[in-house]
């Protein structure tokens, strides 16, 4: 099948999408969520293949083990508002689901959220990473899918990723927008990709509390070993190798998975400007990233 033509990014009510994740719009926006519905929202290359694995591990490991060596993760875990050309519409795959409960991924802004998962107060779980960090892994995805407009070099993306011309728009406004609502909607579980480098355990407890699961000591150890980065990476249900329009040998969809990468991209001149550039732009003092971090233990299970 030839990969999908690349895509080019136009204004959708003030955020850059491609035709990729609007035209299938109306239906993914009447989606009829359920009660036990869990959505896992993220800025691209957030940790969200991660903690979809994670949960899906914690909910279907043990009840559904044969899905996890039969059904890939994609399949498992939807992308709501995906609709490629002769592909089934992540809309129609979440509709289609026989978990209970269904676990949907989604990319998009609050303020584009389908209203029924606010009606039904569905838990969400949102994962956020910081800028520098995203941008460096954002970049590298755009070169290897096909799906994603032309990222170009480097500094021409971070350039863009700065001004929140990239697809699902400004950074900045995604996780400040999720932040925001994390303050009135107390169904919504806001994690950090470094949080979850630093230590793992620690991070997966509280989402247990959160969702109100209480797995044994041995299953959680399960867990843990099961979404460590090296072997997601090796697993081919989570290491997106049966998708066609990523091109694994322009670069791995698990790269690195780890804090800190972005200083092998940022020449000095660049890391000022985005310095500088994010004073500005992050104001809120009670929402705080970390580029680097220190790990708890030699187990980091990361996944880019």
């Amino acid at each position: 099948m030839e990969p999908p033509r690349r895509p080019t990014m136009f204004d959708f009510h003030g955020v850059p999408m491609t035709t990729y994740f609007t035209d299938n719009w109306d239906n993914v926006q009447n989606f009829k969520a359920r009660p036990d519905d869990i959505v896992i929202a993220t800025y691209p290359k957030a940790g969200t293949t991660w903690v979809s694995y994670i949960l899906d591990l914690l909910y279907f490991g043990q009840r559904c083990p044969e899905r996890q060596s039969s059904i890939p993760l994609h399949e498992r875990v939807p992308f709501l508002e995906i609709s490629l050309p002769s592909r089934p519409a992540g809309k129609d795959l979440a509709d289609q689901l026989p978990t209970t409960p269904r676990l949907i991924k989604t990319h998009l802004p609050v303020q584009f959220i389908p209203k029924s998962f606010w009606e039904q107060n569905c838990r969400i779980v949102y994962v956020a990473r910081n800028a520098k960090d995203s941008a460096v892994s954002y970049f590298h995805f755009g070169r290897m899918n096909n799906a994603q407009p032309d990222p170009g070099d480097w500094s021409t993306f971070l350039q863009s990723f700065m001004e929140g011309k990239v697809v699902f728009g400004s950074w900045y406004d995604h996780v400040n927008g999720w932040w925001g609502k994390k303050q009135t909607y107390s169904k919504l579980h806001y994690m950090f990709y470094e949080d979850l480098i630093e230590d793992s355990g620690r991070e997966m407890d509280q989402l247990c509390s959160f969702l109100g699961l209480s797995p044994s000591a041995e299953e959680k150890e399960r867990v843990l070993t099961g979404v460590k980065f090296d072997n997601m990476k090796q697993n081919k249900m989570t290491n997106f190798s049966t998708v066609q329009i990523m091109n694994q040998k322009v670069s791995l969809f698990m790269r690195k998975g780890k804090v800190g990468d972005w200083k092998t991209h940022f020449t000095v001149a660049q890391d000022e400007q985005f310095n500088e550039d994010y004073k500005g732009k992050m104001k809120n003092p009670t929402l705080q990233f970390r580029s680097e971090v220190s790990c708890a233990s030699e187990r980091v299970p990361t996944c880019d």
